[in-house]
């Protein structure tokens, strides 16, 4: 019985020491490629939070190989967020639209007229995050602007490919919007909201529903540091941010590739720039370019990078990388001069700076009324970090402050 004992020490050790070696190793594979610019807002509370999630990956990683589950089974799990208890002046109501799960935040204080609406789409690369994850921001948008909030729980890939995240989010909406009534909601003052992923599937929604003639007009797009193309990861804020957190250019790919294809096995090209034939590239230079963003976003460094040849199996694999539903900023200028005012959040230190100035500026060029609101010390999913207990961003709470001051003056 005592070797028994022994032996089973032994064996805990054994496997602690693995373990442990093995998170080391992961961390000394991903930290040497992390850059935290000093202007950026908390830099050392930014260092704790990526730490945590790199961790996170790691365990993950390991699980993985070990066969208990997927790394990102267990990624989900941690950052899916905990049910919060009653919020004092919402109604909060967990119910299904066309087919999907939503959360509806309803004032409590009556209200003598109809209220606006926001219908929310969380991001997390379309593979991570939830209704819960987000309850935080959709609680606050509620309460201070005193408008009703629909969260949408789309599915997520890479189990379920583009379109589906797409199609769940537009049925919802659709389904929303034409009973909008019941919920005391004015048809006429229904908005779309998403950060990262999901300010994506909020521009695609309203390109989608600006040329429905059978349901209202959305009254406006609030994009909140979209992904909207994957044409050029090269731009100059995916070279100047490519090592900040909380998204690496990497990771960027990455998720695109898992939503698009359910995997990433072809990261590298999109890196590489050799995922888009030289004609298509053409086509789109004149919306997606470096020449179309601001000198003051080059200043920190811009070199232009020589694009790789694409084969015929790899180009078959990115036919679909032009379609607007996956990539708005491709849109045509016809459906680009049919939407709604829009408000537009970016943030310096972040990979996707430019998608947003980029759309910016084709919703200007096409008669669009957009008010943008721009970090100076802002990254990538800082607005979700606005009441992270002691690590909790100034900044984020300022850009959600904005956001609801644009809701109140529609």
């Amino acid at each position: 019985m005592e070797f028994f004992y022994i032996l089973l020490v032994v064996l805990l050790l054994v496997f602690t020491a693995s373990f442990t070696l093995a998170i080391v190793r992961t961390l000394q594979v991903d930290f040497p490629n992390v850059h935290i610019p000093p202007g950026v807002d908390q830099p050392g509370k930014l260092r704790v939070v990526h730490a945590h999630m790199v961790f996170t990956s790691a365990v993950g990683k390991i699980l993985e190989k070990i066969g208990v589950c997927t790394e990102i089974t267990f990624t989900r799990y941690v950052r899916s967020g905990k049910k919060r208890g009653p919020e004092p002046q919402l109604f909060l109501q967990d119910l299904h639209f066309g087919g999907v799960p939503v959360r509806l935040y309803l004032p409590r204080v009556p209200s003598a007229a109809p209220r606006p609406a926001t219908i929310f789409f969380h991001g997390g690369g379309w593979i991570y995050c939830s209704i819960d994850s987000h309850d935080n921001i959709c609680r606050y948008i509620a309460r201070e602007s005193g408008s009703v909030v629909v969260s949408v729980g789309y599915r997520l890939a890479p189990e379920h490919k583009y379109p589906a995240a797409y199609e769940d989010c537009l049925n919802a909406s659709i389904h929303f919007m034409r009973n909008a009534e019941h919920y005391g909601v004015d048809p006429a003052q229904i908005s779309v909201c998403g950060d990262s992923a999901g300010g994506n599937l909020a521009a695609a929604v309203s390109q989608t529903l600006a040329g429905r003639a059978d349901l209202p007009r959305l009254r406006a797009q609030i994009l909140i540091y979209p992904g909207l193309q994957a044409v050029d990861m090269d731009l100059p804020s995916y070279q100047q941010n490519r090592g900040v957190p909380l998204l690496l250019r990497e990771r960027a790919a990455f998720f695109a590739l898992q939503y698009l294809h359910g995997d990433a096995s072809h990261k590298q090209d999109v890196l590489k720039g050799s995922h888009v034939p030289p004609e298509m590239r053409q086509k789109y230079k004149k919306w997606v370019s470096p020449d179309n963003i601001p000198e003051r976003f080059k200043a920190r460094g811009y070199n232009p990078q020589k694009t790789h040849d694409i084969t015929a199996e790899i180009f078959k694999k990115f036919e679909r990388i032009c379609e607007p539903n996956l990539c708005p900023l491709l849109a045509e200028d016809a459906v680009i001069q049919q939407l709604p005012e829009s408000f537009i959040l970016t943030c310096e230190y972040d990979v996707l700076r430019d998608d947003g100035l980029l759309y910016k500026k084709r919703l200007e060029d096409n008669g669009v009324r957009v008010t943008w609101c721009h970090l100076e010390d802002g990254f990538h999913a800082i607005l979700s970090l606005y009441d992270y207990g002691g690590l909790s961003f100034p900044s984020g709470k300022r850009g959600l402050d904005r956001i609801v001051q644009f809701i109140k003056g529609l």
